[in-house]
């Protein structure tokens, strides 16, 4: 009798454990990244990128904002925010507070859909399911959302702006960064290609010209939009929306990107190919969860903290 139930007890002890792990600790186990990319024209001086992503704040998440709030502390030359601030729709005053000493610096968004609509409960199998189908968000064969209800994103944008953040849903904008030695940047986003809002034609033609620097920025890094920004020579693209797999093996990695990029560039530097050219590719973790799955395992949350450099 004792036999029979140990192993199934054995089991049960074990994956409480490593879901009271998962949630109770790695969760919250925020980390920065560090990442080089020689990518500048031969002469420039190097440049800091902070990406934050993928907040998902909700109400209460006080140790999420003091990290967040500390990252100031970094001195970047630019803040850019890949989307998905929201997992609450009354969350929105402790974002604005949370990045309230990054509104000091320069930067610039783009909108994920969880910044829209409210997160709702979901099977996790069903990324499995949707990765073996090739069917992800409102893309594919996917039936589309129904009583989802809205978050008042609006007011999100709004502080945003107030700060001088530039907003690139489907848009062009443009940074100068420095005083004396200042530096243009050129920005170009898309609108969140998870729920078909991307519109790529509105923003076509390449960086450019008469910036110092281009930059492209989009939520979730689907191929079709990866193709386009490629082939349209922007050196770095920017995104998030992986959660890089949120849920790993350990010495094995992701097993979903609830996209269809692969598993391999699920997170950090990695270089993408089109019509003969190449872009690098960063794809930040993020530093949160959906409200409904908050656990990471083998992934912690995260910012990074990139260092453009000039090429060799």
């Amino acid at each position: 009798m004792r036999a029979r139930y140990a192993v199934p007890l054995g089991i049960t002890a074990v994956g409480a454990a490593g879901i009271g792990y998962a949630a109770g600790f790695e969760a919250h186990s925020f980390r920065l990244r560090r990442v080089t990319v020689p990518m500048l024209p031969r002469g420039m001086r190097p440049l800091r990128v902070l990406q934050v992503s993928d907040i998902h704040m909700v109400r209460g998440q006080r140790k999420k904002q003091r990290w967040l709030q500390s990252l100031a502390g970094l001195r970047p030359d630019v803040v850019v925010n890949t989307g998905d601030n929201l997992s609450d729709k009354e969350g929105i005053p402790e974002v604005l507070d949370a990045l309230g000493p990054l509104l000091e610096f320069p930067g610039a968004y783009v909108f994920g859909s969880n910044d829209y609509y409210a997160p709702r409960l979901r099977n996790p199998g069903r990324y499995l399911l949707e990765k073996a189908r090739g069917h992800h968000g409102l893309n594919g064969k996917n039936d589309p959302a129904i009583g989802v209800e809205r978050n008042p994103w609006e007011r999100l944008r709004d502080g945003f702006d107030a700060a001088g953040w530039v907003g690139l849903s489907n848009s062009r904008g443009r940074l100068k960064l420095g005083g004396l030695d200042s530096i243009e940047v050129a920005l170009t986003g898309l609108d969140d290609p998870h729920i078909k809002r991307d519109r790529y034609a509105e923003v076509a033609g390449g960086p450019a010209e008469d910036a110092d620097l281009s930059l492209a920025l989009v939520h979730a890094p689907y191929l079709r939009v990866l193709d386009a920004f490629t082939a349209d020579r922007y050196p770095l693209i920017l995104a998030g929306h992986t959660h890089g797999g949120q849920l790993c093996i350990p010495f094995h990695g992701a097993l979903v990107t609830n996209c269809d990029l692969d598993t391999k560039r699920v997170k950090g530097l990695s270089t993408h190919r089109a019509e003969g050219h190449t872009s690098y590719l960063h794809v930040s973790a993020g530093c949160g969860t959906n409200r409904y799955t908050p656990v990471r395992f083998a992934c912690p949350p995260e910012a990074t903290l990139l260092t453009l450099t000039p090429r060799d």
